[in-house]
């Protein structure tokens, strides 16, 4: 069964909760988040598509970057991910049991 709920105006998020696991997928959370500002220099083509997209959007150009970015960031995951399974697999890179690991730092 899953609910929506709101939590308290100042924190602006909506929640989707998973009454039978009690997972909650958070939605929206941008007022309390720490932003930082980047000056950045994009192709000609890709700032008019953003401005078109953003207007069409009635979104913050900023906020499309921000979302664009972290999925692309997801895809890197994914390429650094077979990479370093690639490096395994060729000797490049070795596992380390666990136990031995914690061991080592006393744990």
């Amino acid at each position: 069964m899953k609910d929506i709920i709101s939590l308290p105006e100042t924190t602006k998020k909506e929640a989707l909760v998973n009454t039978q696991n009690m997972c909650i997928f958070y939605a929206e959370a941008r007022s309390n988040e720490m932003h930082v500002r980047h000056n950045i220099t994009i192709d000609k083509e890709i700032s008019d598509e953003l401005e078109t997209v953003a207007k069409e959007l009635g979104e913050k150009k900023s906020y499309l970057i921000e979302k664009a970015l972290a999925v692309y960031f997801d895809l890197l995951d994914l390429k650094v991910a077979k990479k370093r399974l690639r490096d395994l697999k060729t000797g490049r890179d070795r596992l380390i049991d666990s136990n031995k690991v914690w061991k080592k730092l006393g744990i």
